[in-house]
């Protein structure tokens, strides 16, 4: 009897557990994003922008689109 318990607990403990991480996977930050001032030319780089708008107060960056723009990013 004592072992059914022992399942029943682990069970409940397991599903508590599941539940909690479902919903901190819920929990997401919309990202922002702006077109970088300070970096010039075709982006190629997504290291090199985020570098870029690191230095202008941002989070990080992105190339983006057909013309490989340096766009800034951060979380709001």
């Amino acid at each position: 009897m004592d072992q059914r318990k022992n399942y029943g607990f682990m069970f409940v403990l397991l599903m508590i557990f599941a539940l909690q991480m479902e919903m901190m996977a819920q929990v997401e930050a919309r990202v922002c994003m702006s077109p970088s001032h300070g970096y010039h030319g075709p982006c190629w780089h997504d290291h090199n922008c985020a570098l870029v708008c690191r230095n202008e107060g941002f989070s990080g960056g992105d190339c983006v689109g057909i013309q490989r723009k340096c766009y800034c990013t951060k979380l709001c």
